[in-house]
């Protein structure tokens, strides 16, 4: 996340340059990387961070599963539909990194909205699993965080897809105070940047979790 933070800044610094204004702008995630050579750091970081998400999110489901065998509190169904949701998240990421909103546009969008669609059910599916293991290896402060979290995420998915289509869709990027439709763009944008974080920071609270059991690799030959 903190690529994007500084890419944001670089596109901020560059709209300040080329409209010699300090009307600085709040952009979409996706705006940040839409041109090079910002474009190139953001499909390389994002494709790295779907990787990287993939394997949390694999991990979780390893840690959930061995929960289940020992105290059988969460079904296994929703332990494999949150990992696949997940999976598929992190899918989206990918598609938004290789279609860039300057490219293909309508590909870019559809990953998006595969992103954030799947990855709020994932930690909603998340959070209930918490809610039926606790107090077994959760601490209640560690529960209240992901359901504000998760209630966050909620809460901002709307407003980020209902105001980026409403009441038109634009590629339009630099944005002034009395352009038409600025105050759906500023609404969409912080939004998004809120679910965005809302993941991130919900991803953290695994730390404490996976210091409760080892993974490990084991080959076998059949020769």
């Amino acid at each position: 996340m903190h690529i994007y933070v500084c890419l944001y800044k670089c596109e901020i610094r560059k709209t300040i340059y080329k409209n010699n204004s300090s009307n600085c702008n709040i952009f979409l995630l996706s705006d940040t990387g839409a041109t090079p050579p910002e474009s190139c750091l953001f499909g390389l970081m994002t494709i790295i961070s779907a990787f990287a998400g993939t394997a949390t999110v694999y991990t979780r489901y390893k840690l959930v599963e061995k929960q289940i065998e020992e105290n059988n509190l969460v079904k296994p169904g929703l332990n494999e539909a949150s990992l696949w949701l997940g999976i598929i998240s992190c899918f989206g990421m990918c598609v938004v990194a290789t279609f860039q909103e300057t490219a293909v546009r309508w590909a870019h969008d559809l990953g998006a909205l595969l992103f954030f669609s799947t990855g709020i059910i994932y930690i909603i599916l998340q959070s209930v699993m918490s809610f039926k293991v606790y107090p077994y290896n959760t601490s209640k402060s560690v529960l209240l965080v992901r359901t504000g979290l998760t209630l966050f995420a909620v809460i901002a998915f709307f407003p980020t897809v209902i105001c980026a289509f409403y009441p038109n869709s634009t590629s339009k990027m630099h944005w002034h105070r009395g352009d038409k439709s600025y105050s759906s763009h500023l609404a969409s944008s912080i939004s998004e940047w809120i679910v965005a974080f809302s993941f991130v920071f919900y991803f953290y609270t695994y730390i404490d979790d996976f210091k409760l059991f080892t993974m490990r690799v084991r080959t076998e030959c059949e020769w």
